[in-house]
């Protein structure tokens, strides 16, 4: 039979020298991660969202050639804005995963091309992206998240 030698003041030592962390200390540190979150969310919900405008304005970039192809041949806006099977592209709205709608209005030597944000994705619906251009000048514009467009 063998006998096991126990050392009362080594096991004592060991029960009492517990480590972890308290509920004060995770407590804390939740906190601090959720002020960091605060701030950095909506920087990156604004980088995401200029992404977006990266898409509409591609796009517009490509109706505004498709509206100068096609006024070469017309003469005029005007039948090019009247409906996009007047114009050598497809409407870019009915792109798969599209964040944008787009609509065109015209006359004889100006027109408007509007991208309107759409929900997807968590987009602001209704934030625009507009480009005017006439015979002399040509103007970006944006609202909402997309104000800073020039």
């Amino acid at each position: 039979m063998q006998h096991i030698h126990i050392n009362v003041k080594e096991y004592k030592m060991k029960m009492t020298n517990k480590s972890g962390f308290t509920l004060l200390e995770i407590i804390i540190v939740v906190i601090i991660i959720g002020v960091l979150a605060s701030l950095a969310l909506p920087r990156f919900l604004n980088t995401v969202e200029a992404s977006r405008a990266g898409e509409a304005l591609q796009n517009i970039s490509a109706i505004r050639g498709a509206l100068a192809r096609c006024q070469l041949i017309n003469g005029s806006y005007v039948p090019c804005a009247d409906s996009w099977n007047n114009l050598d592209i497809s409407n870019p709205t009915n792109a798969p995963g599209t964040h944008f709608t787009y609509s065109i209005t015209a006359g004889a030597t100006s027109y408007t091309v509007v991208a309107t944000r759409n929900s997807t994705n968590g987009g602001t619906s209704g934030n625009l992206i507009t480009l005017i251009e006439t015979s002399t000048t040509i103007s970006k514009s944006g609202t909402g998240a997309f104000v800073s467009i020039r």
